[in-house]
């Protein structure tokens, strides 16, 4: 029998509240890249800067997403846009880095560069949001 936490559900384990994560992250990434080949392809940005602004996109939704399904947020909606948008930023970051290393240094195509540092991100963030922005004692008592 699953024991109950302080607030009357049932903790969801860590890899089962992981999958969700990169399910629902799955929308957010269909987002991102549908936005990264549209200007690639369509000539209207480079790979690095068409797959930042679709990453701008994808954590958009990925954040509404994940604030009602994935965390079950208690929390203020500023608090956790706020936590949420500044590691969104060091990801989008990462993933400018690891797109211009892998597109321009190494001349990967820029779908497989993309899938690659889809993956990584995925890991460095997901455990941050788990950490920080809706993991905190604080993030999941207040409303």
């Amino acid at each position: 029998m699953a024991t109950q936490g302080s607030n009357g559900r049932t903790p969801m384990t860590s890899v089962k509240r992981f999958l969700i994560y990169a399910a629902v992250g799955a929308t957010g990434t269909a987002c991102q890249y549908a936005v990264l080949v549209l200007l690639v392809q369509g000539g209207l940005a480079r790979p690095v800067l068409a797959s930042s602004l679709g990453a701008c996109v994808g954590a958009i939704v990925n954040y509404a997403l994940n604030y009602r399904i994935t965390f079950k947020s208690r929390a203020g909606i500023l608090q956790t846009a706020a936590r949420f948008g500044s590691i969104a930023i060091a990801g989008i970051a990462l993933n400018a880095i690891l797109m211009h290393v892998m597109t321009v240094t190494f001349a990967f195509n820029y779908l497989l560069a993309q899938v690659f540092s889809t993956a990584l991100v995925l890991v460095l963030t997901y455990s941050a949001n788990l950490l920080w922005t809706f993991g905190s004692k604080r993030a999941s008592t207040e409303r």
